[in-house]
């Protein structure tokens, strides 16, 4: 009697999604987890401004007219059809730190791969500053529209020209997804201290 046993599998189209999110979901709790202290998180943003200010010619000058600036250093992004991304910054008004946040966000579509970028936002307004500090969450987009700006071919950012009450720069970009959108990207504030 010969007799054959059936097993049946999933098909990789309905395999690949679910393993998919699951490396995203791993690699974001994971990251979570570690969240780093205020004081490496400060030590963070010193190095990450401090590269913004080298890779990005004018920034210093732009950075010295804003009234506030968030660093999000090494923001992690996976994805495999379904993608996420983490990372943590703190928020400096004068030079100090008054505020720790971090970024967290979802996106589904055809995507596949994983990078790390820093992220700059700057607020050029006292008014545009204000709003963003008065909430406790903040998503690009919806509670205000940010200018992404271009960097790099020689570009200078000049602060007279741009007429955004809130500007972005996404630098440093490493990974295989070179996605420098902040689309969908939320902002929580954290307590650190």
């Amino acid at each position: 009697m010969n007799q054959k046993l059936h097993i049946p599998c999933m098909s990789m189209r309905k395999i690949a999604p679910i393993s998919g999110t699951l490396i995203i979901l791993v690699c974001l709790i994971s990251a979570y987890a570690y969240a780093g202290t205020a004081q490496e998180i400060d030590t963070s943003v010193d190095v990450t401004l401090e590269r913004f200010y080298k890779q990005v010619e004018g920034a210093r000058e732009f950075a010295g007219v804003a009234k506030g600036m968030r660093a999000l250093p090494n923001v992690k992004k996976a994805g495999f059809i379904v993608g996420g991304e983490y990372g943590e910054g703190a928020l400096r008004v004068g030079g100090k730190t008054v505020d720790y946040y971090n970024v967290a966000g979802a996106s589904f579509g055809l995507q596949i791969g994983a990078q790390s970028k820093d992220i700059i936002i700057v607020f050029m307004t006292k008014e545009a500053l204000d709003q963003f500090r008065a909430g406790e969450g903040w998503e690009a987009g919806v509670d205000g529209n940010i200018a992404l700006m271009k960097v790099g071919g020689g570009e200078r950012v000049d602060s007279t020209t741009v007429k955004d009450p809130i500007v972005a720069f996404v630098f440093d970009v490493k990974g295989l997804m070179a996605d420098t959108s902040l689309k969908g990207a939320k902002l929580t504030k954290v307590n650190k201290k």
